[in-house]
């Protein structure tokens, strides 16, 4: 999935975040799970991705590049993604959000009395 607008979408989310705090960020992913879901079914399957792409400026993405994001981001098996499963993938597809989200969960311990939380990243 080496496609020019995947990087593209990268390179937005840091800004994003930096923007929009975290929880805009997680509210914005939610909002772009929406816009890609099947409505009848509450999940994003091959179809809703490829009929609803166009909204996020990915219609040029091929089918096997949308049939890669969904078994990418697929954990349960079931051939679509779930809203959390969704954010899952938007987060592993950027490297820095990567970064800054472990930095995020580190500082939530730190402030519920976890001083040591290296055992858990």
């Amino acid at each position: 999935m080496a496609s020019r607008d995947q990087s593209s979408f990268q390179d937005f989310l840091p800004l994003m975040a930096e923007k929009l705090g975290g929880d805009g960020l997680i509210g914005e992913l939610c909002n772009g799970f929406r816009l890609l879901m099947d409505s009848e079914k509450g999940v994003i399957t091959f179809e809703s991705l490829k009929k609803n792409s166009a909204l996020l400026g990915l219609q040029e993405l091929s089918d096997d590049d949308l049939y890669g994001m969904l078994r990418e981001g697929d954990f349960d098996g079931d051939g679509a993604l779930n809203q959390m499963e969704f954010c899952v993938l938007m987060f592993r597809l950027s490297p820095e959000l990567m970064e800054q989200s472990e930095l995020w969960l580190e500082e939530a311990l730190q402030q519920e009395g976890f001083q040591d939380c290296n055992f858990c990243l």
